[in-house]
């Protein structure tokens, strides 16, 4: 009877997994809502890194948009690793 009890409690486990797993679909909503986290996350800094690059660069004198692209390149990179971070979990 011991084989007998083991099959019964490891049905009864994958059972309760399946349903669980049915229970925690993701369904489309979350799924957008995902996937626009992730943009926010790539974008944001991209941005941050114009603006605060192009404020840098109005502050010297003559035409210079040597922040601006070295801060465009770092927002590119931070974002990068925003969307691993996010992902990786």
């Amino acid at each position: 009877m011991k084989p007998q009890q083991n099959l019964k409690a490891k049905v009864e486990s994958q059972i309760k997994r399946m349903k669980k797993a049915e229970q925690n679909r993701p369904n489309l909503l979350s799924q957008t809502i995902y996937i626009g986290t992730l943009g926010l996350v790539m974008v944001l800094p991209v941005i941050a890194g114009v603006y605060l690059g192009h404020w840098l660069d109005e502050m010297t004198a003559g035409y210079s948009m040597r922040w601006t692209l070295s801060l465009l390149l770092a927002g590119v990179v931070a974002g990068m690793l925003n969307v691993y971070f996010l992902i990786k979990d």
